[in-house]
Protein backbone atom coordinates (compact mmCIF):
# COMPACT_ATOMS: atom_id res chain seq x y z
CA UNK A 1 0.00 0.00 0.00
CA UNK A 2 2.74 2.32 0.71
CA UNK A 3 4.07 3.37 -2.82
CA UNK A 4 6.12 6.31 -4.47
CA UNK A 5 3.76 6.35 -7.48
CA UNK A 6 -0.23 7.41 -7.84
CA UNK A 7 -2.00 4.67 -8.88
CA UNK A 8 -4.96 6.47 -11.01
CA UNK A 9 -8.26 4.71 -12.33
CA UNK A 10 -8.98 6.51 -15.74
CA UNK A 11 -12.38 5.94 -17.02
CA UNK A 12 -13.93 7.20 -20.02
CA UNK A 13 -17.65 7.01 -20.04
CA UNK A 14 -18.37 7.37 -23.94
CA UNK A 15 -17.10 3.69 -24.11
CA UNK A 16 -17.25 2.48 -20.60
CA UNK A 17 -13.87 1.56 -20.43
CA UNK A 18 -11.03 2.32 -17.87
CA UNK A 19 -7.47 1.91 -17.53
CA UNK A 20 -4.68 1.91 -14.73
CA UNK A 21 -2.25 4.39 -14.54
CA UNK A 22 0.52 4.38 -12.68
CA UNK A 23 2.08 7.58 -11.98
CA UNK A 24 5.48 9.36 -10.78
CA UNK A 25 5.43 12.16 -8.26
CA UNK A 26 4.54 11.23 -5.16
CA UNK A 27 7.65 12.89 -3.48
CA UNK A 28 6.92 15.89 -5.38
CA UNK A 29 3.10 16.56 -5.27
CA UNK A 30 2.03 14.28 -2.27
CA UNK A 31 -1.61 13.51 -3.41
CA UNK A 32 -4.82 15.20 -3.07
CA UNK A 33 -4.49 18.61 -4.33
CA UNK A 34 -1.31 18.53 -5.44
CA UNK A 35 -2.24 14.86 -7.35
CA UNK A 36 -5.07 16.80 -8.31
CA UNK A 37 -2.94 19.24 -10.43
CA UNK A 38 -0.50 17.14 -11.21
CA UNK A 39 -3.51 15.03 -13.06
CA UNK A 40 -5.26 18.22 -14.43
CA UNK A 41 -2.37 19.39 -16.02
CA UNK A 42 -2.10 15.64 -17.77
CA UNK A 43 -5.50 15.95 -19.06
CA UNK A 44 -7.11 18.93 -18.62
CA UNK A 45 -7.96 21.12 -21.53
CA UNK A 46 -7.16 24.84 -20.42
CA UNK A 47 -7.87 26.12 -23.93
CA UNK A 48 -11.45 24.68 -23.89
CA UNK A 49 -14.57 25.00 -22.47
CA UNK A 50 -16.04 23.37 -19.35
CA UNK A 51 -18.70 21.45 -20.62
CA UNK A 52 -16.49 19.83 -23.16
CA UNK A 53 -16.74 15.92 -22.70
CA UNK A 54 -12.64 15.43 -23.01
CA UNK A 55 -12.31 17.80 -19.61
CA UNK A 56 -11.81 15.44 -16.72
CA UNK A 57 -13.46 15.28 -13.73
CA UNK A 58 -10.79 14.25 -11.19
CA UNK A 59 -11.10 12.80 -7.05
CA UNK A 60 -7.61 12.42 -5.66
CA UNK A 61 -6.57 11.24 -1.74
CA UNK A 62 -3.87 11.68 0.32
CA UNK A 63 -0.69 9.51 1.39
CA UNK A 64 -2.09 9.15 4.94
CA UNK A 65 -5.41 8.22 4.48
CA UNK A 66 -7.03 5.34 5.75
CA UNK A 67 -3.73 5.68 8.24
CA UNK A 68 -4.01 8.44 10.46
CA UNK A 69 -7.30 10.05 11.86
CA UNK A 70 -9.22 12.98 10.13
CA UNK A 71 -7.30 11.79 6.82
CA UNK A 72 -10.99 12.28 5.76
CA UNK A 73 -11.37 14.49 2.71
CA UNK A 74 -11.21 14.35 -1.13
CA UNK A 75 -10.49 16.46 -3.41
CA UNK A 76 -12.62 16.90 -6.72
CA UNK A 77 -11.17 19.00 -9.51
CA UNK A 78 -11.97 20.27 -12.75
CA UNK A 79 -13.01 23.06 -14.60
CA UNK A 80 -15.74 25.43 -13.54
CA UNK A 81 -19.07 26.27 -14.77
CA UNK A 82 -18.76 28.78 -12.36
CA UNK A 83 -15.88 30.52 -14.38
CA UNK A 84 -14.66 28.12 -16.82
CA UNK A 85 -11.17 28.20 -15.28
CA UNK A 86 -9.66 25.26 -12.77
CA UNK A 87 -11.30 24.33 -9.29
CA UNK A 88 -10.92 22.31 -6.83
CA UNK A 89 -13.97 21.18 -4.07
CA UNK A 90 -13.41 19.01 -0.71
CA UNK A 91 -15.59 16.30 0.65
CA UNK A 92 -16.00 14.11 2.94
CA UNK A 93 -18.17 10.92 4.34
CA UNK A 94 -17.11 7.65 3.56
CA UNK A 95 -15.46 9.09 -0.30
CA UNK A 96 -11.93 9.35 1.40
CA UNK A 97 -12.09 5.92 2.60
CA UNK A 98 -13.55 4.33 -0.20
CA UNK A 99 -11.14 4.87 -2.47
CA UNK A 100 -8.30 3.70 -0.48
CA UNK A 101 -9.91 0.78 0.12
CA UNK A 102 -10.65 0.31 -3.87
CA UNK A 103 -6.63 0.80 -3.94
CA UNK A 104 -6.81 3.91 -5.79
CA UNK A 105 -4.81 7.45 -5.20
CA UNK A 106 -7.60 9.43 -7.66
CA UNK A 107 -10.21 8.77 -10.25
CA UNK A 108 -10.11 10.38 -13.70
CA UNK A 109 -13.79 10.55 -15.51
CA UNK A 110 -13.62 11.83 -19.11
CA UNK A 111 -16.03 11.80 -21.85
CA UNK A 112 -19.78 11.57 -21.55
CA UNK A 113 -21.95 9.23 -21.57
CA UNK A 114 -24.15 8.60 -24.32
CA UNK A 115 -27.75 8.11 -21.53
CA UNK A 116 -27.89 9.02 -18.21
CA UNK A 117 -25.90 6.80 -16.08
CA UNK A 118 -23.99 5.46 -12.91
CA UNK A 119 -20.16 5.01 -12.50
CA UNK A 120 -19.50 1.79 -10.25
CA UNK A 121 -15.78 1.22 -9.73
CA UNK A 122 -13.97 -1.31 -7.46
CA UNK A 123 -10.49 -2.60 -6.85
CA UNK A 124 -11.97 -5.37 -9.25
CA UNK A 125 -14.87 -3.55 -10.94
CA UNK A 126 -15.59 -0.67 -13.73
CA UNK A 127 -19.44 -0.50 -14.64
CA UNK A 128 -21.07 2.37 -16.77
CA UNK A 129 -24.90 1.77 -15.99
CA UNK A 130 -27.62 3.18 -17.67
CA UNK A 131 -30.13 4.57 -14.99
CA UNK A 132 -32.20 6.88 -17.33
CA UNK A 133 -34.93 6.07 -14.82
CA UNK A 134 -33.73 7.90 -12.24
CA UNK A 135 -33.80 11.36 -14.48
CA UNK A 136 -35.48 14.12 -12.20
CA UNK A 137 -35.33 12.40 -9.18
CA UNK A 138 -33.87 13.92 -5.86
CA UNK A 139 -31.03 13.00 -4.45
CA UNK A 140 -32.86 11.48 -1.26
CA UNK A 141 -34.56 9.02 -3.81
CA UNK A 142 -31.45 8.66 -5.68
CA UNK A 143 -29.50 7.51 -3.05
CA UNK A 144 -32.11 4.66 -1.92
CA UNK A 145 -32.12 3.38 -5.35
CA UNK A 146 -28.11 3.36 -5.61
CA UNK A 147 -28.04 1.40 -2.48
CA UNK A 148 -30.13 -1.04 -3.60
CA UNK A 149 -28.55 -1.18 -6.57
CA UNK A 150 -25.18 -1.47 -5.64
CA UNK A 151 -24.76 -3.43 -2.42
CA UNK A 152 -21.90 -2.79 -0.03
CA UNK A 153 -22.63 -0.77 3.03
CA UNK A 154 -19.91 0.44 5.41
CA UNK A 155 -17.34 0.01 2.32
CA UNK A 156 -19.33 2.13 -0.36
CA UNK A 157 -19.68 5.99 -0.95
CA UNK A 158 -21.95 7.02 -3.30
CA UNK A 159 -22.20 10.24 -5.32
CA UNK A 160 -25.13 11.71 -7.01
CA UNK A 161 -26.38 14.78 -7.93
CA UNK A 162 -30.03 16.32 -7.83
CA UNK A 163 -31.98 18.22 -10.55
CA UNK A 164 -29.86 21.10 -10.18
CA UNK A 165 -26.94 19.27 -11.61
CA UNK A 166 -29.28 17.33 -15.11
CA UNK A 167 -30.35 21.19 -15.40
CA UNK A 168 -26.81 22.72 -15.73
CA UNK A 169 -27.34 25.10 -12.73
CA UNK A 170 -23.63 26.17 -11.66
CA UNK A 171 -24.75 26.03 -7.97
CA UNK A 172 -25.28 22.36 -8.01
CA UNK A 173 -23.04 20.57 -6.20
CA UNK A 174 -22.64 16.95 -5.54
CA UNK A 175 -23.63 14.86 -2.81
CA UNK A 176 -21.49 12.74 -0.69
CA UNK A 177 -23.37 9.68 1.10
CA UNK A 178 -25.74 11.96 2.07
CA UNK A 179 -24.90 14.49 4.89
CA UNK A 180 -21.35 15.45 2.67
CA UNK A 181 -21.05 17.29 -0.62
CA UNK A 182 -18.55 18.42 -2.92
CA UNK A 183 -20.47 22.24 -2.70
CA UNK A 184 -18.51 25.06 -4.22
CA UNK A 185 -17.80 25.79 -7.72
CA UNK A 186 -20.23 23.57 -9.30
CA UNK A 187 -18.99 20.31 -9.25
CA UNK A 188 -22.38 18.80 -9.79
CA UNK A 189 -23.00 20.68 -12.91
CA UNK A 190 -19.97 18.63 -14.32
CA UNK A 191 -21.14 15.83 -13.08
CA UNK A 192 -25.03 16.53 -14.99
CA UNK A 193 -22.74 17.70 -18.31
CA UNK A 194 -21.57 14.29 -18.44
CA UNK A 195 -24.63 13.04 -17.94
CA UNK A 196 -23.86 11.10 -14.72
CA UNK A 197 -26.25 10.95 -12.03
CA UNK A 198 -24.26 8.93 -9.85
CA UNK A 199 -20.93 8.06 -8.63
CA UNK A 200 -20.35 4.61 -6.59
CA UNK A 201 -16.65 3.76 -5.29
CA UNK A 202 -16.54 0.40 -3.80
CA UNK A 203 -14.07 0.11 -0.90
CA UNK A 204 -14.13 -3.63 -1.62
CA UNK A 205 -10.26 -4.60 -1.35
CA UNK A 206 -7.71 -4.70 1.96
CA UNK A 207 -4.49 -3.06 2.88
CA UNK A 208 -1.80 -4.00 5.63
CA UNK A 209 -0.67 -1.30 8.02
CA UNK A 210 2.89 -0.28 9.03
CA UNK A 211 4.64 -2.81 10.96
CA UNK A 212 7.21 -2.13 14.03
CA UNK A 213 6.53 0.37 16.95
CA UNK A 214 6.62 3.67 15.62
CA UNK A 215 3.18 3.65 13.77
CA UNK A 216 0.90 2.11 16.22
CA UNK A 217 2.66 4.89 19.14
CA UNK A 218 2.27 7.80 16.87
CA UNK A 219 -1.33 7.03 15.72
CA UNK A 220 -2.49 6.77 19.49
CA UNK A 221 -0.25 10.34 19.83
CA UNK A 222 -2.37 11.74 17.14
CA UNK A 223 -6.06 10.21 18.20
CA UNK A 224 -5.52 11.73 21.70
CA UNK A 225 -4.74 15.10 20.32
CA UNK A 226 -7.47 15.15 18.44
CA UNK A 227 -9.93 14.44 20.65
CA UNK A 228 -8.42 15.85 23.91
CA UNK A 229 -8.06 19.41 22.48
CA UNK A 230 -10.45 22.54 23.23
CA UNK A 231 -11.32 22.32 20.11
CA UNK A 232 -12.13 19.37 18.96
CA UNK A 233 -14.60 19.55 21.46
CA UNK A 234 -16.15 22.24 20.28
CA UNK A 235 -16.65 20.86 17.22
CA UNK A 236 -18.20 17.58 18.51
CA UNK A 237 -20.26 19.67 21.15
CA UNK A 238 -22.57 22.23 19.19
CA UNK A 239 -20.48 21.85 15.53
CA UNK A 240 -19.62 24.59 13.57
CA UNK A 241 -22.87 26.15 14.10
CA UNK A 242 -21.45 27.33 17.56
CA UNK A 243 -19.96 30.42 15.33
CA UNK A 244 -23.16 31.84 14.94
CA UNK A 245 -23.09 34.08 18.08
CA UNK A 246 -19.27 34.49 17.99
CA UNK A 247 -19.47 36.26 15.17
CA UNK A 248 -22.82 37.52 15.77
CA UNK A 249 -21.45 39.37 18.90
CA UNK A 250 -18.41 40.65 16.70
CA UNK A 251 -21.07 42.00 14.41
CA UNK A 252 -19.54 40.03 11.73
CA UNK A 253 -22.36 37.53 10.76
CA UNK A 254 -24.04 38.40 7.19
CA UNK A 255 -27.93 39.05 7.93
CA UNK A 256 -30.81 40.27 5.51
CA UNK A 257 -28.43 39.86 2.70
CA UNK A 258 -25.49 41.81 4.49
CA UNK A 259 -27.75 44.65 5.16
CA UNK A 260 -26.60 43.84 8.80
CA UNK A 261 -23.96 42.09 10.42
CA UNK A 262 -25.44 41.16 13.59
CA UNK A 263 -29.36 40.66 14.62
CA UNK A 264 -30.71 40.03 18.19
CA UNK A 265 -32.72 36.90 16.54
CA UNK A 266 -29.50 35.20 15.82
CA UNK A 267 -30.22 33.37 18.88
CA UNK A 268 -33.11 31.07 17.44
CA UNK A 269 -30.50 29.59 14.93
CA UNK A 270 -27.73 29.76 17.24
CA UNK A 271 -25.77 26.19 17.94
CA UNK A 272 -27.05 26.61 21.31
CA UNK A 273 -30.52 26.91 20.15
CA UNK A 274 -30.37 24.20 17.39
CA UNK A 275 -28.57 21.73 20.08
CA UNK A 276 -31.51 22.51 22.69
CA UNK A 277 -34.32 21.57 20.14
CA UNK A 278 -33.12 20.26 17.23
CA UNK A 279 -30.55 17.59 17.61
CA UNK A 280 -31.21 13.91 17.19
CA UNK A 281 -27.36 12.73 16.87
CA UNK A 282 -23.36 13.30 15.67
CA UNK A 283 -22.13 11.64 12.65
CA UNK A 284 -18.12 11.94 11.49
CA UNK A 285 -16.87 11.35 8.21
CA UNK A 286 -14.57 7.71 7.90
CA UNK A 287 -11.56 7.36 9.61
CA UNK A 288 -12.75 10.81 12.10
CA UNK A 289 -13.00 10.34 15.79
CA UNK A 290 -14.32 13.80 16.43
CA UNK A 291 -18.19 13.64 14.58
CA UNK A 292 -18.35 17.45 13.80
CA UNK A 293 -21.45 16.26 11.63
CA UNK A 294 -24.56 17.65 13.87
CA UNK A 295 -27.72 15.99 12.49
CA UNK A 296 -31.31 17.37 13.80
CA UNK A 297 -34.55 16.67 12.87
CA UNK A 298 -38.21 18.19 10.86
CA UNK A 299 -41.13 16.87 11.02
CA UNK A 300 -44.18 17.22 8.78
CA UNK A 301 -47.60 16.04 9.34
CA UNK A 302 -49.21 13.30 7.18
CA UNK A 303 -52.36 12.28 8.51
CA UNK A 304 -54.77 14.32 10.77
CA UNK A 305 -54.84 14.30 13.70
CA UNK A 306 -51.29 13.77 14.72
CA UNK A 307 -49.49 11.65 12.51
CA UNK A 308 -46.00 12.52 12.15
CA UNK A 309 -43.21 11.60 9.60
CA UNK A 310 -39.62 12.76 10.95
CA UNK A 311 -36.70 13.39 8.74
CA UNK A 312 -32.75 13.63 9.49
CA UNK A 313 -31.30 17.19 8.01
CA UNK A 314 -27.79 18.06 8.68
CA UNK A 315 -26.43 21.40 9.71
CA UNK A 316 -23.12 23.33 10.08
CA UNK A 317 -22.29 26.78 10.16
CA UNK A 318 -22.20 27.36 6.15
CA UNK A 319 -26.06 26.36 5.80
CA UNK A 320 -27.30 27.94 9.15
CA UNK A 321 -25.76 31.39 7.58
CA UNK A 322 -26.99 31.21 3.73
CA UNK A 323 -30.55 30.01 4.82
CA UNK A 324 -31.23 31.07 7.97
CA UNK A 325 -28.75 34.78 8.66
CA UNK A 326 -29.01 35.73 4.96
CA UNK A 327 -32.87 35.00 4.84
CA UNK A 328 -33.59 36.59 8.25
CA UNK A 329 -35.07 32.78 9.03
CA UNK A 330 -34.60 32.31 12.91
CA UNK A 331 -36.48 29.06 13.22
CA UNK A 332 -34.46 26.20 13.51
CA UNK A 333 -36.68 23.82 12.57
CA UNK A 334 -37.56 26.36 9.59
CA UNK A 335 -33.69 27.10 8.53
CA UNK A 336 -33.48 22.79 8.90
CA UNK A 337 -36.57 22.74 6.18
CA UNK A 338 -34.92 24.87 3.60
CA UNK A 339 -31.45 22.86 4.03
CA UNK A 340 -33.40 19.68 3.17
CA UNK A 341 -34.86 21.21 0.20
CA UNK A 342 -31.43 22.60 -1.25
CA UNK A 343 -30.28 19.14 -0.25
CA UNK A 344 -32.98 17.23 -1.94
CA UNK A 345 -32.39 19.47 -5.11
CA UNK A 346 -28.66 18.99 -5.14
CA UNK A 347 -27.95 22.68 -5.22
CA UNK A 348 -24.88 24.03 -3.04
CA UNK A 349 -26.56 25.52 0.12
CA UNK A 350 -24.42 28.84 0.32
CA UNK A 351 -24.70 29.86 -3.50
CA UNK A 352 -28.65 29.01 -3.01
CA UNK A 353 -29.09 30.92 -0.48
CA UNK A 354 -27.14 33.65 -0.81
CA UNK A 355 -28.66 34.10 -4.17
CA UNK A 356 -32.40 33.95 -2.59
CA UNK A 357 -30.91 36.99 -0.24
CA UNK A 358 -30.06 39.22 -3.21
CA UNK A 359 -33.19 38.07 -5.32
CA UNK A 360 -34.92 38.87 -2.05
CA UNK A 361 -33.42 42.65 -1.88
CA UNK A 362 -33.80 43.42 -5.64
CA UNK A 363 -37.85 42.25 -5.17
CA UNK A 364 -38.32 44.76 -2.40
CA UNK A 365 -36.41 47.46 -4.43
CA UNK A 366 -38.80 46.51 -7.34
CA UNK A 367 -36.24 45.44 -9.30
CA UNK A 368 -38.11 42.33 -9.91
CA UNK A 369 -41.80 41.40 -10.63
CA UNK A 370 -43.67 39.25 -9.09
CA UNK A 371 -43.59 37.26 -12.18
CA UNK A 372 -40.41 37.03 -12.21
CA UNK A 373 -39.35 35.04 -9.13
CA UNK A 374 -43.04 33.27 -9.24
CA UNK A 375 -43.08 32.80 -5.55
CA UNK A 376 -43.21 35.95 -3.51
CA UNK A 377 -39.61 36.44 -1.43
CA UNK A 378 -39.61 38.17 1.36
CA UNK A 379 -37.10 37.54 4.85
CA UNK A 380 -37.99 35.43 6.67
CA UNK A 381 -40.74 34.08 4.57
CA UNK A 382 -39.76 29.93 4.83
CA UNK A 383 -42.55 28.67 2.58
CA UNK A 384 -41.76 31.26 -0.27
CA UNK A 385 -37.89 30.16 -0.11
CA UNK A 386 -39.00 26.36 -0.08
CA UNK A 387 -40.91 26.87 -3.15
CA UNK A 388 -38.03 28.82 -5.34
CA UNK A 389 -35.41 26.32 -3.95
CA UNK A 390 -37.55 24.14 -7.03
CA UNK A 391 -37.49 26.98 -9.37
CA UNK A 392 -33.99 28.11 -9.35
CA UNK A 393 -32.95 23.83 -9.53
CA UNK A 394 -34.76 23.48 -12.43
CA UNK A 395 -34.25 26.86 -13.95
CA UNK A 396 -38.58 27.42 -13.98
CA UNK A 397 -38.59 30.25 -15.58
CA UNK A 398 -35.88 33.10 -17.25
CA UNK A 399 -35.18 34.55 -14.18
CA UNK A 400 -34.49 31.60 -12.58
CA UNK A 401 -32.10 29.98 -15.19
CA UNK A 402 -30.51 32.79 -15.22
CA UNK A 403 -29.98 33.15 -11.37
CA UNK A 404 -28.77 29.83 -11.56
CA UNK A 405 -26.12 30.49 -14.10
CA UNK A 406 -24.68 32.61 -11.47
CA UNK A 407 -25.94 35.81 -8.67
CA UNK A 408 -23.99 37.86 -10.40
CA UNK A 409 -24.53 37.55 -13.90
CA UNK A 410 -28.15 37.88 -12.78
CA UNK A 411 -27.28 41.14 -10.69
CA UNK A 412 -25.95 42.51 -14.26
CA UNK A 413 -29.13 41.59 -16.01
CA UNK A 414 -32.12 42.89 -13.64
CA UNK A 415 -29.88 45.28 -11.56
CA UNK A 416 -29.08 45.77 -7.98
CA UNK A 417 -24.99 44.35 -8.87
CA UNK A 418 -24.08 46.46 -6.08
CA UNK A 419 -25.53 44.42 -3.18
CA UNK A 420 -24.97 40.94 -4.84
CA UNK A 421 -23.07 39.65 -2.56
CA UNK A 422 -20.47 37.70 -4.02
CA UNK A 423 -16.52 37.46 -3.84
CA UNK A 424 -16.08 34.76 -6.54
CA UNK A 425 -19.09 32.81 -5.77
CA UNK A 426 -21.73 33.47 -3.75
CA UNK A 427 -20.16 34.24 -0.40
CA UNK A 428 -19.33 32.33 2.94
CA UNK A 429 -20.86 33.15 6.50
CA UNK A 430 -18.05 35.40 7.89
CA UNK A 431 -18.47 39.58 7.39
CA UNK A 432 -14.85 39.86 9.59
CA UNK A 433 -13.17 42.58 7.22
CA UNK A 434 -11.33 43.79 4.55
CA UNK A 435 -9.16 40.74 4.52
CA UNK A 436 -11.66 37.83 4.44
CA UNK A 437 -13.44 39.63 1.80
CA UNK A 438 -10.16 39.87 -0.68
CA UNK A 439 -8.52 36.47 0.19
CA UNK A 440 -12.29 34.92 -0.36
CA UNK A 441 -12.90 37.46 -3.35
CA UNK A 442 -9.34 36.32 -5.08
CA UNK A 443 -8.54 32.88 -3.18
CA UNK A 444 -7.83 29.87 -5.35
CA UNK A 445 -11.00 28.28 -4.61
CA UNK A 446 -12.91 31.83 -3.42
CA UNK A 447 -13.19 29.98 -0.12
CA UNK A 448 -13.27 30.82 3.31
CA UNK A 449 -10.71 27.67 4.38
CA UNK A 450 -8.19 29.05 1.72
CA UNK A 451 -6.16 30.64 4.29
CA UNK A 452 -7.37 32.14 8.10
CA UNK A 453 -8.59 35.58 6.74
CA UNK A 454 -11.70 35.42 8.51
CA UNK A 455 -8.88 35.18 11.61
CA UNK A 456 -6.70 38.01 10.60
CA UNK A 457 -9.14 40.42 10.26
CA UNK A 458 -9.70 39.67 14.11
CA UNK A 459 -6.13 39.55 15.64
CA UNK A 460 -4.87 42.92 13.47
CA UNK A 461 -6.18 46.13 13.71
CA UNK A 462 -3.43 47.63 11.26
CA UNK A 463 -3.98 48.25 8.05
CA UNK A 464 -0.56 47.31 6.06
CA UNK A 465 -1.42 45.58 2.86
CA UNK A 466 1.93 44.09 2.08
CA UNK A 467 1.91 42.38 5.45
CA UNK A 468 -1.74 40.97 4.89
CA UNK A 469 -0.86 39.51 1.49
CA UNK A 470 1.88 38.46 2.67
CA UNK A 471 0.16 36.27 5.12
CA UNK A 472 -2.38 35.03 2.65
CA UNK A 473 0.12 33.96 0.64
CA UNK A 474 1.70 32.14 3.31
CA UNK A 475 -1.17 30.99 4.60
CA UNK A 476 -2.61 29.51 1.87
CA UNK A 477 0.90 27.43 0.99
CA UNK A 478 0.46 25.40 4.33
CA UNK A 479 -2.93 24.73 4.01
CA UNK A 480 -1.96 23.29 0.52
CA UNK A 481 0.17 20.89 2.18
CA UNK A 482 -2.68 19.51 4.52
CA UNK A 483 -5.26 19.28 1.20
CA UNK A 484 -2.37 17.16 -0.35
CA UNK A 485 -2.80 14.44 2.51
CA UNK A 486 -6.02 15.31 2.36
CA UNK A 487 -6.32 16.46 5.87
CA UNK A 488 -9.52 17.49 7.16
CA UNK A 489 -8.69 21.61 8.18
CA UNK A 490 -10.39 21.08 11.65
CA UNK A 491 -7.35 19.21 12.31
CA UNK A 492 -4.62 21.78 11.46
CA UNK A 493 -3.48 23.05 15.20
CA UNK A 494 -2.48 19.46 15.41
CA UNK A 495 -1.32 17.91 12.00
CA UNK A 496 1.77 20.83 12.36
CA UNK A 497 4.52 20.34 9.63
CA UNK A 498 6.86 18.49 11.66
CA UNK A 499 4.13 16.31 13.29
CA UNK A 500 3.20 15.44 9.62
CA UNK A 501 6.71 14.74 9.03
CA UNK A 502 6.57 12.18 11.73
CA UNK A 503 3.41 10.57 10.44
CA UNK A 504 4.84 10.23 6.64
CA UNK A 505 8.11 8.52 8.42
CA UNK A 506 6.41 6.37 10.22
CA UNK A 507 4.43 4.43 7.37
CA UNK A 508 7.13 4.74 5.26
CA UNK A 509 7.26 8.21 3.15
CA UNK A 510 10.60 9.59 4.39
CA UNK A 511 11.46 11.70 1.04
CA UNK A 512 8.23 13.57 0.99
CA UNK A 513 8.52 14.01 4.75
CA UNK A 514 11.73 15.70 4.06
CA UNK A 515 10.45 18.00 1.69
CA UNK A 516 7.51 19.44 3.21
CA UNK A 517 7.84 23.02 2.94
CA UNK A 518 9.08 22.77 -1.09
CA UNK A 519 6.02 20.43 -1.95
CA UNK A 520 3.47 23.11 -0.36
CA UNK A 521 4.83 25.90 -2.51
CA UNK A 522 5.41 23.59 -5.74
CA UNK A 523 1.72 22.88 -5.02
CA UNK A 524 0.52 26.32 -4.37
CA UNK A 525 2.48 27.30 -7.50
CA UNK A 526 1.15 24.84 -9.67
CA UNK A 527 -2.30 25.32 -8.75
CA UNK A 528 -2.02 29.00 -9.31
CA UNK A 529 -0.32 28.43 -13.02
CA UNK A 530 -3.08 25.98 -13.78
CA UNK A 531 -6.04 28.42 -12.89
CA UNK A 532 -4.63 31.42 -14.69
CA UNK A 533 -3.74 29.44 -17.86
CA UNK A 534 -7.19 28.61 -18.08
CA UNK A 535 -7.88 32.32 -17.91
CA UNK A 536 -7.87 33.83 -14.38
CA UNK A 537 -7.20 37.22 -14.17
CA UNK A 538 -7.01 38.39 -10.47
CA UNK A 539 -6.95 41.99 -11.22
CA UNK A 540 -9.99 41.81 -13.08
CA UNK A 541 -12.04 40.36 -10.12
CA UNK A 542 -14.68 42.89 -8.45
CA UNK A 543 -15.69 43.25 -5.28
CA UNK A 544 -19.65 44.57 -4.45
CA UNK A 545 -20.13 48.41 -2.92
CA UNK A 546 -21.77 45.99 -0.10
CA UNK A 547 -18.87 44.71 1.08
CA UNK A 548 -17.44 48.40 1.21
CA UNK A 549 -20.95 49.29 3.49
CA UNK A 550 -19.74 46.68 6.12
CA UNK A 551 -19.81 48.02 9.95
CA UNK A 552 -18.06 45.27 12.34
CA UNK A 553 -16.87 45.71 15.93
CA UNK A 554 -14.11 47.45 14.40
CA UNK A 555 -16.25 50.07 12.60
CA UNK A 556 -16.84 50.95 8.71
CA UNK A 557 -14.73 48.89 6.31
CA UNK A 558 -12.02 50.97 4.94
CA UNK A 559 -12.49 51.44 1.38
CA UNK A 560 -9.07 52.39 0.34
CA UNK A 561 -7.66 49.54 2.22
CA UNK A 562 -9.84 47.13 0.55
CA UNK A 563 -8.59 48.16 -2.71
CA UNK A 564 -4.92 48.25 -1.43
CA UNK A 565 -4.89 44.91 -0.42
CA UNK A 566 -6.37 43.87 -3.59
CA UNK A 567 -4.10 45.12 -6.19
CA UNK A 568 -1.47 43.52 -3.58
CA UNK A 569 -2.86 39.85 -3.35
CA UNK A 570 -3.38 40.24 -7.06
CA UNK A 571 0.18 40.97 -7.90
CA UNK A 572 1.53 37.95 -5.86
CA UNK A 573 -1.13 35.85 -7.21
CA UNK A 574 0.39 37.09 -10.40
CA UNK A 575 3.91 36.74 -9.90
CA UNK A 576 3.39 32.56 -8.08
CA UNK A 577 0.58 31.99 -11.32
CA UNK A 578 3.13 33.00 -13.82
CA UNK A 579 6.13 31.33 -12.07
CA UNK A 580 8.23 28.29 -14.23
CA UNK A 581 6.56 25.61 -14.22
CA UNK A 582 7.94 22.70 -11.55
CA UNK A 583 5.44 20.14 -13.18
CA UNK A 584 7.71 17.81 -14.31
CA UNK A 585 10.37 17.50 -12.20
CA UNK A 586 13.04 19.94 -13.79
CA UNK A 587 13.87 23.44 -12.46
Amino acid sequence: MIREHFRVLRVELSTGRGEILELEGRDRFAGGSGLAALLFSKFGLPEKPWDDPAQPLIFAIGPLTGLFPLMSKTVCAFKSPVHDQFAESHGGGRSALALRFADLDALVVTGRAPRLSCLAVGSRRIEVRDVHFLQGLDVYAAGKLFRRMFPGSGHRSILRIGPAGEAGSVMACINVDTYRHFGRLGGGTVMGAKNLKGIVIQGDASFALPEGKEYPKLFQEVYGLLTGTEMMHKYHNLGTAENVMVLNELKALPFRNLQATSDLAAAGISGENFAEKTLLRNAACAGCPVGCIHIGFVREKFMEPNQFIYRQVSYDHEPVFAVGCMLAVTDPFAALDLMEEADKVGLDVMSAGVALAWATEASEKGLLSAAETIVPLRFGDMSGYQRAMWHLARGDNDFYRLLAAGTQRAAERYGGAEFACVLGQEMAGYATGEVFFVSQALGFRHSHLDSGGYSYDQKHSDKDAAKAAEFLIADEASRCFLTSMVSCLFARGVYTEARLADCLKSVGYAKLAEEIATVSRRVQSERWKLRCASGYQPEQVEIPRRFSEVVTWKGPIDPSYLSALKAEYSRRIRAIGQSRSDQTGKA
